[in-house]
């Protein structure tokens, strides 16, 4: 490749790096979802068609569960075009990323597959590996049943319990299984008893079937919820009553804590400042792990004007994206300022409001003399537009041009109109975040972005990546 080419190609990787890793397809603030839809439908095309390595490495970086599903969708369906080297990389690849996707959207993943007339040998040795891999078949029997028998079938894997070949193919044969969960799904449609010994999602509906009322359902069933289920049941039950449903707040993911924390009333979350707060700080302190205190002096600017609503399908996303950040960069940094472009000083009482005044948050930043700056906003600066591209332009050519302060935007929305999360500044490193657990790997990521970088070093570093994501179990 020429200079150029290598340039443009490197470019071309960061650009779909950074849409894999906030693109959803799902209806943004500044953008609907058709449009959402078909910027990265032509995204994944252009890097498959032109770069099918990088490609397929960026299974290996942060990227969300939406993306790794068309990405390895699109892998399986051209696998014909592929070398056998990259065959094999590919499947490695594949075979590691189906374990960390929920199975719900492997199911679909899988459908999806079948709808496409793929079945060869390596597509059916994937499946085989990953259903074998599975910890519990039985509660995959009884919970993804349809989605199960389905990819079995299409791809000629046999169960290798008989029991579960019954249960999903001749559930009429037994009257009896030896397997717990099973026998409790063949129970529950002759004894109300029984409900409550299969998973949420299947006994909700054995439930409404059997007429059980709802209070008495959710107190019965609460101790075979997930701590998904209980966090977004937990207000739905004591609504309804059940108000023996505990959770414990602190073993949540960071950022799926923010959104909950976001979606409570203000005056809820006063009134459970220090329970909530107490919960925040400790999952910051689990996502930080080792790199505690280890980032000096930290300056935040934090989006949260009217834009970070996100939308009706991605409801206070950005925003809770930036909560998360506040506190994980509590605990990274030795000493912290965190500054939010409302004005507002206490992060627990945020709400989506007003304009976007990154500029003057920047030069807050900046003159409280940081040894980095992080600035979490969806770039898109309003008030006055514009001035923070400014201020970074005199910063870095007349003020800091030895880059003694190191300044990083991550942007949580895709903007489909240019491709690419919305940059401040061409100088600024600049990625996409889905999760506040990904920050520092994408703090990393983003120094890529600044058009300095040669191919060959970002080709390095995703084969770092590809061997840490292949030996991490």
């Amino acid at each position: 490749m020429s200079v150029r080419s290598d340039q443009v190609a490197t470019e071309d990787v960061l650009l779909f790096a950074n849409a894999s890793i906030t693109a959803t397809g799902q209806r943004e603030f500044h953008s609907g979802r058709s449009q959402q839809q078909l910027s990265l439908s032509f995204l994944h095309d252009y890097m498959l068609g032109n770069y099918r390595d990088l490609y397929t490495a960026t299974l290996a970086l942060d990227i969300n569960d939406h993306n790794a599903a068309l990405i390895i969708l699109r892998l399986l369906v051209t696998a014909s075009e592929a070398t056998d080297e990259q065959r094999r990389t590919e499947g490695r690849l594949i075979a590691r990323r189906l374990e960390l996707l929920p199975p719900q959207r492997v199911y679909r993943l899988l459908r999806r597959v079948r709808d496409a007339g793929v079945n060869n040998r390596r597509t059916r040795a994937i499946v085989r590996d990953w259903f074998a891999s599975r910890p519990d078949p039985a509660l995959d029997a009884v919970k993804y049943r349809r989605g199960l028998a389905t990819a079995l079938r299409h791809n000629h894997v046999r169960p290798q319990h008989p029991e579960l070949g019954d249960f999903l193919f001749a559930p009429r044969r037994r009257t009896q299984y030896s397997t717990p969960l099973l026998e409790a799904w063949r129970a529950a449609h002759y004894a109300k008893k029984g409900v409550y010994d299969l998973p949420y999602t299947v006994a909700e509906g054995f439930a409404a079937r059997r007429g059980i009322d709802r209070e008495e359902f959710l107190a019965g069933i609460a101790p075979r919820m997930t701590r998904l289920e209980q966090l977004r049941l937990q207000e739905s039950a004591r609504r309804h009553g059940a108000t023996d449903v505990r959770m414990d707040l602190s073993r949540m993911p960071l950022t799926r804590l923010a959104s909950y924390v976001l979606a409570l009333p203000l005056d809820e979350r006063a009134r459970r400042r220090a329970e909530l707060t107490e919960a925040l700080r400790a999952a910051a302190r689990r996502a930080a792990g080792a790199e505690r205190g280890r980032w000096g002096t930290v300056a935040a600017v934090l989006d949260d004007s009217f834009s970070s609503f996100g939308s009706a399908v991605k409801r206070r996303r950005p925003l809770a994206v930036a909560l998360a950040c506040h506190y994980l960069l509590e605990v990274l940094a030795a000493e912290y300022v965190p500054l939010w472009t409302s004005g507002r000083g206490d992060a627990l009482l945020g709400y989506p409001y007003g304009s976007t005044p990154l500029g003057h948050r920047l030069i807050d930043a900046l003159d409280t003399a940081p040894d980095r700056v992080v600035i979490v906003s969806d770039g898109w600066d309003n008030a006055p537009p514009g001035l923070a591209a400014e201020v970074l332009r005199v910063w870095y050519s007349q003020l800091d041009p030895e880059g003694r302060v190191g300044i990083v935007h991550l942007n949580p929305v895709y903007d489909a109109g240019d491709f690419e999360v919305r940059r401040l500044a061409a100088s600024v490193p600049t990625a996409g975040i889905r999760t506040a657990e990904d920050l520092p790997a994408l703090v990393e990521l983003a120094q890529f972005s600044t058009g300095r970088t040669e191919l060959a070093e970002l080709t390095d570093y995703l084969a770092a990546r590809i061997h840490k994501f292949l030996e991490t179990r």
